[in-house]
């Protein structure tokens, strides 16, 4: 983990938000900007390797989405597959351990199966852990590590939640980007980002580009993070795990 103080952020969380907004200004149909988000989530992916990122979390489909068009809906299903298909090789190669963070009740066999192949594939690497939150909500985690307790007979503490919710594998995030000009979380990992740091971007998720994260993590590095504790206790002491994201 990184100490409180690092430049870098152990772990970044993005809200990948502009894809029919990117679509829409240059009239084509809304998939043709989630096509090019894909790019764009590849391009980041790579970045924050570079970078020493360790963890990467991206808000792939909310539990929201699927009242969208169902047109938009089942294009989006089968880009997953196609995607699937095409980056897990090379995500393999490249060091990057993949989850699927989300409800699985809901998506067809099929993409369900391709979920877990992708899991499967890149299980033992440890460059970089990329999470993908998809049919995922915030509250829909928290709701469910509840009732996992529940079920075991186990007492509903912070430290019981916190090991039942969906991304208890990886330490909570250190920077939340939210790409797009929207200035909300969205149901996006309500628990975990207690004490997140957050940047807000103007540009549409298609348009992020590596300059544009270390924008973010330029802002990030310029903070100082006190979880609590006074500027001077801070900068006073060693970095503790109670002070690590």
């Amino acid at each position: 983990m990184n100490p409180a103080n690092s430049s870098v952020p152990h772990h970044i969380a993005i809200v990948m938000d502009g894809n029919g907004r990117w679509a829409r200004k240059r009239f084509l149909p809304r998939l043709a900007g989630h096509r090019q988000g894909v790019e764009s989530l590849r391009r980041c992916v790579r970045a924050c390797a570079a970078r020493g990122v360790r963890v990467l979390t991206v808000f792939a489909f909310s539990s929201e989405n699927w009242s969208r068009p169902a047109d938009e809906v089942s294009g989006l299903m089968e880009l997953m597959a196609k995607a699937l298909a095409r980056e897990v090789p090379e995500l393999s190669r490249d060091g990057v351990c993949v989850h699927f963070v989300g409800e699985k009740a809901g998506l067809s066999d099929g993409v369900r199966q391709g979920l877990a192949q992708a899991e499967a594939a890149t299980v033992g690497n440890t460059r970089l852990t990329l999470n993908v939150c998809f049919n995922y909500g915030g509250r829909w985690d928290i709701a469910q590590a509840a009732a996992a307790l529940a079920a075991r007979g186990e007492p509903i503490t912070e430290a019981n939640l916190q090991a039942a919710t969906a991304l208890a594998h990886v330490p909570d995030p250190d920077l939340v980007i939210r790409t797009g000009g929207e200035m909300r979380i969205s149901n996006f990992l309500l628990w975990q980002t207690a004490y997140s740091e957050f940047f807000f971007s103007d540009r549409l998720w298609p348009d992020f580009d590596e300059a544009a994260l270390d924008e973010a993590i330029a802002s990030y590095a310029a903070r100082e993070r006190r979880f609590g504790l006074t500027s001077e206790q801070v900068q006073g002491q060693e970095p503790r795990e109670a002070l690590r994201a």
